[in-house]
């Protein structure tokens, strides 16, 4: 990753002055897409891109009343609520180490991942990723209290809990998933679907159970496989929001070493719920003809994806590339999932 330059703390900096939403609820990507970008060795393309992305972005919304810890809980999962969040928690990680801060804070938020449609878990993994691979100058750990109060602010929980017990593969538990009735809704819409829909919880819950923080993590990895597989054939479901089962188990998945241990098979279960649950709200029935897009380098395919420019196409590329570093012979399928987002989202003008 090249960050000898200081463009992505720049562009961290830009984006710590604009909203974590825009247009009531659509969420800042920046602080995501940017970090894939210079991660990805696209650094020169930052600036550029945020140019043309902060247009339509809006100011931070203004404080109402400072938090702390005696009447945190009261805010948990109000919006009007974000700037306060996001004080609050930048002042504990200036007087706390920032593992401290999220160890603290994960167990809290997690239940909450449906959120904002996740995007505020997803940026969370984007922070902890630079900050364990790259180290800890003041922007890197900012955008991490900014994650955190997003997350605090749009904090969800699924309406249906999900114990894995069962002996089947993500991918093959995936695939089982029943649809819900009206896909054609926000997802909070969708998602409160999922407790009438026959079958659903079933199949959810015959994924198998792991035994260990090991196990947790390798079975978290193959959700991200999994999801991102299906991708290929069933994105046109909704091509933005499925991209989600993807890149929100891989934020949770970025993010276990910088946890306690305790900690990593709790995650698998919230993580995994959610990419059952975008799943099943916007998968579509049919797969989609084999995309053709001849032999590319994981290299070429985000190249691809910072030319199409859109945020989540960049995620979904992000998500890819990382599937297809966990094998030798790289993943073929995950690198066409990311291209097939190109064709079904529309680019960036």
């Amino acid at each position: 990753m090249d960050t000898t330059s200081g463009t992505l703390d720049e562009a961290l900096e830009r984006l710590h002055s604009t909203g974590p939403e825009f247009r009531g609820f659509l969420s800042n990507h920046g602080p995501m897409a940017v970090e894939a970008l210079v991660r990805h060795g696209q650094s020169r393309t930052v600036h550029r891109w945020l140019d043309d992305y902060t247009d339509r972005l809006e100011d931070v919304p203004s404080p109402q009343s400072p938090l702390d810890d005696t009447n945190w809980q009261q805010a948990l999962g109000d919006p009007r609520r974000v700037t306060d969040w996001t004080a609050y928690l930048a002042r504990q990680v200036a007087e706390r180490p920032w593992r401290a801060v999220l160890a603290t804070w994960w167990p809290r938020l997690l239940p909450g991942i449906a959120g904002a449609a996740t995007h505020p878990v997803i940026r969370v993994g984007h922070a902890v990723r630079v900050l364990l691979a790259e180290g800890e100058e003041a922007p890197r750990v900012a955008e991490l209290a900014h994650a955190l109060g997003y997350w605090a602010a749009r904090h969800t929980p699924l309406p249906v809990s999900v114990r894995p017990a069962g002996t089947a593969t993500p991918a093959a538990a995936l695939a089982a998933l029943p649809r819900v009735a009206d896909q054609r809704v926000r997802p909070l819409d969708g998602l409160a679907q999922l407790p009438g829909t026959e079958g659903w919880l079933a199949a959810a819950e015959s994924v198998r159970a792991p035994h260990g923080p090991d196990a947790a993590r390798d079975q978290l990895a193959a959700v991200v496989r999994a999801a991102t597989h299906r991708y290929l054939d069933h994105g046109h479901g909704d091509a933005v929001l499925l991209v989600h089962a993807a890149t929100a188990p891989n934020a949770v998945l970025r993010t276990l070493p910088a946890l306690p241990r305790e900690l990593w098979a709790p995650s698998l279960g919230v993580a995994w719920a959610a990419s059952a649950a975008l799943t099943s709200v916007y998968s579509s029935a049919e797969p989609l003809p084999p995309l053709r897009a001849g032999a590319l380098t994981p290299q070429e395919v985000f190249e691809r994806a910072t030319t199409h420019g859109d945020a989540h196409a960049i995620k979904l590329a992000d998500t890819a590339l990382d599937v297809a570093s966990w094998t030798p012979d790289g993943d073929e399928r995950a690198l066409s999932a990311a291209l097939r987002a190109l064709e079904l989202i529309a680019p960036e003008a």
